[in-house]
């Protein structure tokens, strides 16, 4: 009988592999360029926090897109607002739009976020199979964002039309055919909302003032283009790639339903494992160091959150899905005072859909998929699915 020593456990569709773990044992940092703009992506938590922290020597307000990788300065002018600004200006748009943006904590947003989930799960319950990305995930987050904005859920359809990608097309990393028409449309919502003020965040931003000085159209705009392009690609991961997790995990789903006091850790080990952002960028303001490694004035670091979700210093078992985890310190939301505007909305999806799964769904199969694969350098990250099919059965 042939001894198979080199048999492998067949991997799950479910499961992202940590690309980084190697580099980031040995020497805590990974060279990649970018549109000739080179970028030192720091791969340990400690070094992510600390850099997240140090606002003067890494700094956010740079030239517009410079921060994101891959960078978006050939394709936008336009501040984000507040993600591309410092302090101490930071804190006062912070302050502004932090009330509007934890309204999802609220009882009857809950209870409408609930109301859309539901109608979607008993969507794909009644059909025979679908791709999860374009008809469900890609839904559910258009649908949900209606309520963020405060806006008729109609809305929804026009975006659900432009598809997963608002920087990217199938060609390119940024595309700005593609960037234009989401500028395009938020110039006629912004207009729109100045000629007839309502209770949706474009009026209410139009109406504020920081530092005494009205909002210019250009600041409601950076603010709106932070709102749409941040919160779509990064919850569609999250979504798309929990619901494989409970196909091939079906047990989860069901100690879930049993024991619903667990939902937020699952929620918080879901987004650590899966890092629906692989990292985001900071322009160095000095020459400097990190990890023994010199980083100069003006060049630009990334802070690789999915590499430190995954750092053993601070995880026990950190390539396991640990739906009660304890102690979970994970960077998926972003650290210190630029942490993710919309991770309230996001956490709150979340729990809305996995209690809905865990009550009205009997089972998920995976019938095909394609891979959505990074690459960063010498790492090639999975970040989700281009395209997975699954069939949903109700109980």
């Amino acid at each position: 009988m042939e001894h198979q020593t080199e048999t492998q456990k067949k991997v799950k569709t479910s499961e992202f592999p940590d690309p980084f773990e190697q580099a980031r044992i040995e020497r805590g940092y990974g060279d990649i360029d970018d549109q000739n703009d080179p970028v030192t992506m720091l791969l340990r938590l400690k070094d992510v926090r600390k850099t997240a922290h140090n606002w003067k020597t890494f700094i956010s307000g740079a030239t517009p897109g410079r921060i994101v990788v891959p960078s978006e300065v050939a394709i936008r002018d336009i501040r984000q607002i507040p993600f591309e600004v410092d302090p101490p200006e930071h804190k006062d748009y912070r302050n502004l739009v932090e009330p509007w943006f934890k309204r999802p904590l609220e009882e009857e947003y809950t209870a409408k976020m609930t109301k859309i989930i539901e109608e979607l799960v008993d969507e794909v319950i009644a059909k025979d199979d679908i791709e999860v990305v374009s008809d469900f995930s890609l839904k559910l987050q258009s649908r949900c964002l209606t309520l963020l904005l405060n806006i008729p859920y109609e809305e929804a359809e026009t975006w659900i039309g432009w598809g997963v990608h608002v920087f990217r097309s199938e060609e390119s990393s940024t595309d700005a055919d593609k960037a234009n028409i989401l500028f395009d449309y938020l110039d006629e919502q912004i207009d729109r909302a100045a000629e007839n003020p309502s209770d949706d965040l474009y009026s209410l931003l139009l109406s504020s003032e920081v530092n005494g000085k009205k909002m210019t159209k250009e600041e409601v705009k950076g603010v709106m283009i932070l709102t749409f392009a941040g919160g779509r690609d990064t919850v569609i991961n999250a979504v798309t790639n929990s619901l494989a997790y409970f196909a091939e995990h079906p047990k989860s789903l069901e100690r879930l339903r049993q024991e619903p006091e667990i939902v937020g850790k699952a929620v918080e080990e879901l987004v650590r494992y899966f890092s629906p952002l692989t990292h985001m960028g900071r322009v160095v303001t000095e020459d400097t160091k990190v990890c023994e490694h010199a980083i100069k004035n003006d060049s630009r670091v990334s802070m690789c959150w999915a590499s430190a979700n995954r750092d053993s210093a601070a995880f026990e078992n950190p390539n396991e899905v640990v739906l009660d985890r304890k102690i979970n310190p994970h960077v998926a939301f972003g650290f210190s005072h630029h942490n993710c505007l919309g991770a309230t909305h996001a956490r709150q999806i979340l729990k809305v859909l996995i209690n809905t799964l865990a009550n009205k769904v009997g089972s998920i199969e995976i019938k095909n998929y394609k891979e959505n694969i990074e690459e960063w350098g010498e790492f090639n990250r999975k970040v989700g699915f281009d395209n997975i099919t699954m069939n949903i059965k109700g109980k």
